[in-house]
């Protein structure tokens, strides 16, 4: 399938220099397009000699233009990156959202918040932003720490900062082997193990001389970081998601968000059933301003959710799974073609499988990911991987839409409090077996908000 797209790729590349050509080699009436001599049209139009081939080359550039608009919306992956401010404030008397966001982060009631950093695997970027002999600055769990791909391929991951004398290893930083070297004096610190393997003016190396090297993995096209407040090594591993290590599952597309709420907020969704009849039921075409989602022009499109949460047993028990039966209907007619199972699995406090299987649609995986910035910023990604049998613009439709309704409960999120002790009815038992199940990823020594500090404004 892939020698068959960059086949037709090709194709695509020669019709349009085919057809720029014919429209610009006016030369005379013995030319002939479809037929036709087109020089004559040109000369009934008004516009022979030059004026013709400057409405040619506007034509032309126009049209070159709309031809790689349509070439990345049908083959290229959909990459929606949000700032920080973009998505879930209304800005309104004149302010800008990045005020807004500022004013809200300040004045809002934090609540009596569990640990910050739950134990666990976090993503810190998706592996193709990283190629051979790349330095990346990444900030998760409120560290600072410097990505590298060695130039074997291996991805490693360190403290940022040089143990030297604080030059960051990320910015400047270079890959040397499987080293990485910082830029103020060239210390080489090496990726597997942090121990400091070169000091240029030096004529040995402390055995103490190393940086903190962080418990890495690369799997499903992410890599991963391990974090455990003690110290503690990985009690558990994130599975393989096989079709997309024989690349029959291929990358389709990324989203990223930034949310100003506590990390348990995000996967609690999960358990919280109620909310999908009334936040997610109108369709996507009436947006995620939530002001207006509810607008009777669009009342007419409506999605039908049967959710079923759940914790697994031994030995997965740090792995929890979400059932979802969906349904679209219009004008109150339901289709079936649409019809949509999705099994959601957790693994861990910050990742989500959320595996699709449709007869029509085929098969594939979006890899939600939560990662704490700081104790209440989380950054949250969706990336998806399709079979490469399916069209592209499939995947990429499946991804937009879960980015609309995702950014729905993005609003929710940024302007809401944490509450310890909610008020809950029967039927919102989920949620409080949801927090029992989520507990397992703190202990005693978790870190915590003691006070809310002002963090920089954005």
């Amino acid at each position: 399938m892939e020698r068959c797209s960059g086949f037709v790729k090709v194709i695509a590349v020669m019709a349009i220099s085919l057809a720029i050509g014919l429209v610009l080699d006016v030369r005379d009436t013995s030319d002939m397009f479809i037929g036709f001599p087109y020089p004559e049209l040109w000369r009934k139009a008004g516009l022979a000699g030059a004026p013709a081939r400057a409405a040619a080359c506007i034509l032309a550039g126009v049209s070159l233009l709309a031809l790689g608009w349509l070439y990345r919306l049908i083959f290229a992956p959909l990459e929606l990156l949000r700032t920080a401010d973009e998505v879930g404030y209304i800005a309104e008397d004149g302010r800008s959202r990045a005020q807004v966001a500022n004013e809200v982060r300040r004045r809002r009631k934090t609540g009596e918040l569990p640990p910050v950093y739950p134990n666990g695997w976090y993503r810190v970027l998706d592996s193709h932003t990283l190629e051979r002999g790349d330095v990346k600055n990444v900030t998760l769990l409120g560290e600072q720490v410097a990505v590298f791909r060695s130039e074997d391929g291996t991805a490693y991951v360190v403290d940022a900062y040089c143990p030297h004398l604080g030059a960051n290893l990320a910015v400047g930083g270079r890959v040397v082997g499987g080293c990485i070297e910082c830029p103020f004096h060239g210390w080489q610190f090496r990726g597997k193990d942090g121990k400091c393997v070169k000091i240029p003016y030096a004529d040995k190396v402390p055995e103490f001389a190393k940086v903190r090297c962080w418990p890495s993995r690369e799997v499903n096209g992410l890599v991963l970081v391990w974090f455990h407040c003690d110290g503690a090594e990985p009690s558990w591993t994130v599975p393989e998601q096989v079709e997309i290590t024989r690349g029959e599952w291929v990358y389709r597309g990324r989203t990223e968000h930034f949310i100003n709420a506590h990390i348990e907020e995000i996967p609690e969704n999960a358990a919280d059933i109620a909310h999908l009849a009334h936040l997610h039921t109108p369709g996507i075409v009436s947006g995620v301003d939530l002001r207006y989602t509810n607008s009777k022009t669009w009342e007419f499109v409506r999605h039908d959710w049967k959710v079923d949460w759940k914790p697994e047993p031994e030995p997965n028990l740090h792995c929890s799974e979400m059932l979802v039966k969906h349904a679209l209907t219009v004008f109150g007619r339901r289709w079936p073609l649409l019809d949509l199972d999705v099994v959601a699995r957790q693994v861990g406090p910050g990742l989500v499988f959320l595996l699709f299987d449709h007869s029509f649609l085929g098969r594939g995986l979006i890899m939600h990911c939560v990662t704490p910035v700081e104790p209440l910023l989380q950054c949250v990604s969706h990336t998806i991987f399709y079979q490469n049998s399916i069209p592209p613009l499939v995947p990429k439709f499946i991804l937009r839409a879960e980015c609309i309704q995702f950014e729905r409960d993005v609003m929710i999120w940024n302007n809401k409090t944490y509450i310890s002790r909610p008020m809950l009815v029967k039927e919102d038992s989920s949620i409080q077996r949801h927090r029992r199940w989520f507990s397992q990823f703190y202990s005693e020594n978790s870190p915590r908000l003691r006070y809310q500090h002002d963090s920089l404004d954005w």
